[in-house]
């Protein structure tokens, strides 16, 4: 009986491949990280245009543009900044995080900063502004393009943090009001 069983065992072995999922319950160990959900990429997206925001107003802070009203603003999108990193679970080190990471702050940041810029820099052309500087009129087309990229991400994303993209969407209009727009 220990022939015939070891006589079948490289039939077996010809005809079974292993491959560790066939072992391993859950994801294949071997098949590297797996990718990022569209839910994570988008809240690295809405994190990077919060930190692009935070550095335009921290710019018209510098330059002491109307610097009682702007710092209080700054501190709402430094907190709006802490709740969605909170959101946030990725793992650390992993190459999916790192890539999507990259890729999500540069199109977000380009999307908060390119619709902020053009019609900053149009309203700052028509005021006789400089265009590298940070406006009033900038800040309020930054903010009305940040609520409305946020309102536009409500129905792609889970019931929580659609109640927090909103809440902060409206935050950036009320921003958006209080700037005179």
């Amino acid at each position: 009986m220990l022939a015939a069983s070891a006589a079948a065992l490289p039939a077996l072995l010809a005809t079974a491949s292993c491959r560790s999922s066939d072992v391993f319950a859950g994801p294949d160990p071997l098949a590297g990280r797996p990718a990022l959900s569209p839910d994570t990429i988008t809240l690295q997206a809405v994190i990077a245009a919060e930190q692009a925001m935070i550095a335009l107003y921290q710019a018209a802070v510098d330059s002491q543009l109307r610097t009682d009203d702007l710092e209080g603003l700054l501190a709402q999108h430094r907190q709006h900044l802490a709740k969605l990193q909170a959101q946030l679970v990725v793992p650390p080190g992993s190459a999916a995080s790192a890539s999507a990471s990259a890729s999500g702050s540069a199109s977000a940041s380009a999307s908060a900063s390119g619709s902020a810029s053009a019609s900053g820099s149009a309203s700052a052309s028509a005021s006789g502004s400089a265009s590298g500087r940070v406006t009033v009129a900038r800040l309020r087309a930054a903010e009305q393009a940040s609520a409305a990229d946020l309102v536009r991400r409500l129905v792609t994303v889970p019931p929580a943090l659609a109640q927090l993209l909103a809440s902060i969407a409206a935050s950036d209009a009320t921003h958006a009001v209080a700037l005179g727009g």
